[in-house]
């Protein structure tokens, strides 16, 4: 399991154009998200992303140098019901979180309107099944939600107030996080044409209403 911080801030160097809720990419060459050709390299990681990136590295090395079948999944937000987000990991988690128990979000920078593609855990154990099933030798996939589930934080706070009915409170921090993303999502064009038989099966109003009701559940 990599992370599409191996990419560091190399997605924010990309053209985009801001609409009224969300950035978004503004070259055709990414209308379907981040393809695991973009560099990985001579950007800003975080410790975190440079160790993965280490690690990912290493992982295709041993697929190429010694013919093993390996794999590396660069994840977006991989999310679920039994997520436990925190304020700098677990964007969906913490924000549904917040909703319900009616805490302030703060919104680091991009005006909120900074973009995330989100992926349910089962949706990953899919994939992860299917390439167990026919494994290739050092392959990289970028596995998210694509575009079709992605969303900025403007979008998640209008999503999760259909649902549950409560207004969100939020501040603004008029400072992004080092090296965030202004707009990722993945591309999931490579997956679907080595495994056509997986796709995304959870779509995100399916996803917030489970996050919903599993933060509910842990409360009581």
């Amino acid at each position: 399991m990599s992370t599409n911080k191996v990419y560091g801030d190399r997605p924010n160097d990309l053209r985009l154009r801001e609409l009224d809720s969300r950035w978004e990419f503004d070259d055709p060459a990414f209308a379907e998200g981040i393809p695991e050709t973009l560099s990985i390299d001579q950007s800003k990681h975080s410790l975190f992303g440079a160790s993965k990136a280490a690690s990912d590295l290493l992982v295709q090395e041993y697929g190429r140098y010694f013919g093993i079948p390996t794999c590396c999944l660069r994840g977006g937000c991989l999310t679920g019901p039994n997520h436990s987000g925190v304020e700098l990991h677990g964007f969906l988690s913490y924000l549904i979180k917040c909703n319900l128990e009616g805490r302030e979000y703060r919104i680091y920078g991009y005006k909120g309107k900074q973009v995330r593609d989100n992926i349910h855990a089962e949706d990953v154990a899919r994939f992860m099944h299917e390439f167990y099933k026919a494994p290739r030798v050092a392959e990289v996939y970028n596995l998210g939600g694509g575009k079709g589930n992605s969303c900025s934080i403007l979008d998640a706070f209008r999503m999760i107030e259909s649902i549950t009915g409560k207004k969100m409170r939020s501040c603004y921090v008029d400072e992004n996080r080092i090296g965030d993303h202004i707009c990722y999502y993945s591309d999931l064009r490579k997956m679907k044409a080595h495994y056509p038989l997986w796709s995304v099966t959870r779509g995100l109003p399916h996803i917030f209403s489970e996050i919903a009701s599993g933060w509910a559940v842990r409360s009581r």
